[in-house]
């Protein structure tokens, strides 16, 4: 018998260049070289020498907050530092935020009940088409005038609320604390082993698995401070002077811009995420249910998954609007990445260096962003098609 001979693949085609398009690169690098030279010049008639050696003279002013430590004497360098911090903060507590309302009014709109739907209509209706600026001025205006003075401020416990801040226990920094940061490290990567691992058990073993989980990663940190004797301590908030001393403190300017960007986009991931529920097909929640799972675990272990793949690409966009959007923030005076570099123009008179620091810093944190949900998309798709 003769064998046959499966047919060569097709010879790759060859990359062709047109004219058209050489053309159109070198005018827009002519374009850009134009436009560069143009601002040198103009710089230069006006005495100014552009650079980035700034960076390293004192700053000259204070911020409303900081997570690292700082001071005026400090360098422009720092400062910024510090405003990239405070954005990125206030980014990651706003998408967190966000997500959580959007899921649960994504899941109310397509629920059975008409007084859920009818709410989560009206409250994407209302807030999808309201200036973001406005909501946030018509909040901290309503906040400032409505909370109480810092002596008179609104206490449960420990907590206590007015119209400058809120003031909340925070956990003393001692050296036994790293011990309690590595056996919780520990405890949770043991739990995700087991339940990696789980799959391989046999049925009646696996379902002791989730006790199993989180008995691991609440036991074992546990466990350790009792055998090392660590005991954490409190730092309680306590009136002293014009103000709260000790304890942890969030300002009113980041609880405002932070539960305005929430409420802003919550209500816009709500409509990504009904769409993303109402694209499942309506079969597999009956098969879900023929199965014998309730309501929940339909929702949990058939729907959530498929709308993830389904919203991943959408959400992308919100993430990243949401990151760009906390530069709202200098409009109540957060100390954010945007404000920090208006105040630096104002004083360097460095308006086109600051401005080319400021896109790159928003440029990482949006790339980064996306690149992560690309690839986490990219993995859930591959996953599904195996």
């Amino acid at each position: 018998m003769y064998k046959m001979i499966s047919p060569s693949a097709p010879p790759p085609k060859r990359k062709q260049i047109r004219l058209p398009e050489i053309l159109a690169a070198i005018g827009l690098i002519l374009a850009f070289g134009f436009a560069v030279f143009n601002i040198l010049a103009n710089l230069e008639a006006a005495g100014a020498t552009p650079g980035f050696g700034f960076l390293f003279q004192e700053a000259g002013f204070d911020i409303s907050e900081s997570l690292i430590p700082y001071s005026s004497s400090d360098t422009y360098l720092q400062v910024i530092f510090a405003g990239v911090l405070n954005t990125i903060l206030l980014a990651v507590v706003c998408i967190f935020c966000s997500t959580l309302i959007g899921i649960g009014f994504g899941l109310l709109s397509v629920g059975p009940s008409p007084v859920g739907r009818g709410l989560a209509l009206a409250y994407v209706d209302v807030f999808r088409n309201l200036p973001k600026l406005l909501i946030l001025l018509v909040l901290y205006a309503v906040a400032v005038n409505g909370l109480p003075h810092v002596r008179e401020a609104y206490t449960i416990g420990h907590f206590h609320l007015s119209n400058r801040a809120v003031n909340f226990p925070t956990l003393v920094w001692t050296p036994g604390l790293w011990v309690l940061l590595a056996s919780t490290a520990a405890g949770v990567g043991g739990a995700l082993y087991l339940r990696q691992k789980a799959s391989r058990l046999p049925t009646r073993y696996r379902r002791a698995v989730p006790f199993g989980f989180w008995a691991i990663a609440l036991l074992f940190p546990l466990l350790c401070l009792a055998v090392f004797d660590i005991r954490p301590a409190l730092s309680f908030p306590e009136m002293k002077g014009f103000d709260f001393q000790g304890g942890g403190r969030v300002s009113l300017q980041f609880v405002i811009v932070a539960a305005t960007l929430s409420i802003y986009h919550g209500a816009q991931i709500a409509e990504v995420v009904r769409g993303g529920l109402q694209a499942v097909p309506s079969g597999q929640g009956e098969a879900a249910k023929a199965l014998g799972l309730n309501r929940w675990l339909t929702v949990r272990l058939v729907i959530l998954p498929q709308v993830f793949r389904i919203v991943i690409p959408p959400m992308n966009n919100q993430y990243v609007n949401l990151i760009k959007n906390t530069s709202i923030a200098i409009a109540v005076g957060y100390s954010d990445l945007m404000s920090v570099s208006g105040t630096i123009i104002n004083q360097s008179f460095k308006p086109l260096e600051m401005m080319l620091i400021t896109m790159a810093i928003y440029l990482v944190i949006c790339l980064s962003v996306t690149s992560s949900l690309n690839q986490w998309h990219q993995h859930l798709t591959s996953r599904e098609s195996r």
